[in-house]
């Protein structure tokens, strides 16, 4: 899926073997029956192009990774807790993409918008440089980083999906 995404094109599997082929060694059929699998479970469709195939990504990849968040999320016995852990691992940068993210959502919000969604936000994760343990939130997020490590070991990611690097 990596290579169909990058290109943002419709993509025959030889273009993708040879692609991978700079990387490794793969064979055709192998390549072949990987975007068949993609197609099968519908991440990709594909056209006849002669005597080939062309296959297009059904979604983005941000699409997708927004799918994964919210499978993930969704599974959670305390949400809550789930974002709050996730908002305690991000970046400054990623922080500064969520702040985005919330604007382009709802449009109007300054950068301090008083929204109880961007508080919640800005609360949980606190400013950059601001020491462990400053904010109450550290604890929950502790708890539900632990839960959320413990659900991923139980819930391991089945092949239903695309694997990365494909």
């Amino acid at each position: 899926m990596t290579r169909v995404w990058q290109w943002n094109r419709p993509v025959t599997v030889r273009e993708v073997l040879e692609d991978l082929q700079q990387e490794r060694s793969i064979a055709y059929t192998t390549v072949m029956t990987v975007m068949d699998n993609l197609h099968q479970k519908g991440w990709v469709r594909r056209e006849v192009d002669g005597r080939a195939y062309r296959y297009t990504a059904v979604s983005t990849r941000a699409a997708y990774s927004a799918a994964l968040m919210n499978e993930a999320w969704s599974r959670s016995d305390n949400p809550a807790a789930a974002l709050v852990a996730f908002f305690g691992m991000m970046s400054a940068e990623q922080r500064e993409a969520l702040a985005d993210a919330m604007r382009i959502v709802r449009p109007g919000l300054p950068g301090a918008s008083g929204h109880p969604a961007e508080e919640a936000v800005d609360g949980a994760v606190g400013e950059p440089g601001d020491e462990p343990g400053d904010e109450p939130a550290d604890e929950a997020a502790g708890e539900a980083a632990g839960e959320a490590a413990g659900e991923a070991a139980e819930d391991p990611a089945d092949d239903a999906g695309p694997e990365t690097g494909r």
